[in-house]
């Protein structure tokens, strides 16, 4: 889902863009690697982006409504377009939606274009409320007219790193191409190209290096991987994002917890979370990862040991919080003993 808050849009890892090579494909890839491809249609990463005709959000009769002030807001299907209406007394702006980012556990915004310029709507969907509301940010400011009203201008720059981040193969280094493009996050969005990979299989000499493995690294290098998308800790201070708002961006509030070591690959994201597989709910279900660490085998830990409670860690030490304005609660990563009346770490 896209969040704007106006804020700047910081520079992404330089090692995570693809800048070259030849896309094979999602279906190649799991011609060999099937296990790993068996779950990964429940990650909601490989829902990240879709067509609006696509979105089961929009899917057949729909018509949301919402109003801000003056302004009434509409998304409504007709024939085999979403369109989207915002009005006045005095004027209105129609034009067909192209885009649905996020895949609807929090919500989904929209993005349209308008004479090769792409908008993001003004308004989100809202899974909490099975509507619309203003798009996290938009009510930083107040529209003058209706086009305004309608949505947000994207810089060039900053349409590259959200299609980027939401697909694979819409950005190539520093450019954006949305000829060929696989929505969602898929296996060569993270892994790379892997055409040549593919070609050297099929010759019978596979090739080491023409794949991006991702084995064996370290905490940090995981964070700063994952962070590209989901913001690093330098990412979130360049945008000057600061607060409970910050909740949002897990890579950075990983950084902020005492537990965190750049060289220990327990505290890396993929230690807790299955990138082939969907977000596990359950606290109770990462007791075993608390463990690793926090066991009665550890003598220098041992004091450590919780007096509250024996299951259920991420409950306490990791709380959901629902920043203002997204109807969604999210899991701080900044793992610490939380008590009523500190303040939230920003």
């Amino acid at each position: 889902m896209v969040f704007s808050g106006g804020a700047q849009t910081p520079p992404a890892g330089p090692a995570f863009w693809n800048v070259s090579g030849e896309y094979a494909g999602t279906k190649q890839c799991v011609a060999c690697h099937a296990p790993q491809a068996r779950h990964f249609h429940e990650n909601r990463m490989s829902r990240a982006l879709e067509k609006v005709s696509d979105s089961a959000f929009l899917a057949g009769d729909i018509h949301y409504a919402w109003r801000d002030g003056e302004y009434s807001y509409s998304i409504y299907r007709t024939g085999d377009k979403v369109m989207y209406r915002v009005t006045t007394v005095r004027e209105s702006f129609e034009t067909p939606l192209e885009y649905a980012f996020g895949q609807g556990k929090a919500g989904q915004t929209y993005v349209y274009s308008v004479a090769g310029v792409f908008y993001e709507s003004r308004v989100s969907y809202y899974a909490a409320l099975n509507g619309l509301d203003a798009t996290v940010g938009a009510g930083n400011s107040r529209p003058s007219n209706v086009r305004e009203a309608a949505g947000r201008a994207m810089p060039g720059h900053e349409a590259r790193n959200c299609f980027g981040c939401h697909t694979t193969g819409a950005r190539i280094g520093p450019a954006l191409q949305l000829e060929h493009f696989e929505p969602g996050v898929q296996c060569e969005e993270c892994h790379g190209p892997g055409g040549r990979h593919v070609a050297s299989i099929r010759d019978g000499k596979p090739a080491p290096g023409t794949i991006r493995a991702l084995k064996g690294v370290d905490a940090q290098e995981t964070s700063e991987f994952c962070g590209a998308c989901h913001r690093t800790w330098d990412a979130v201070m360049l945008m000057g994002i600061k607060g409970v708002d910050t909740v949002r961006f897990a890579p950075y509030r990983l950084a902020l917890s005492k537990c965190f070591a750049v060289d220990d690959r327990r505290i890396a994201c993929t230690a807790c979370h299955d990138p082939h597989g969907p977000v596990v709910e359950s606290d109770t279900a990462y007791d075993a990862k608390c463990a690793a660490c926090h066991n009665t085998a550890n003598a220098a830990l041992k004091k450590r040991l919780c007096p509250v409670a024996k299951q259920g860690c991420t409950s306490c030490h990791m709380p959901r919080i629902e920043p203002p304005e997204t109807h969604h609660a999210f899991a701080d990563h900044d793992i610490r003993v939380v008590r009523a009346k500190d303040d939230y770490p920003g």
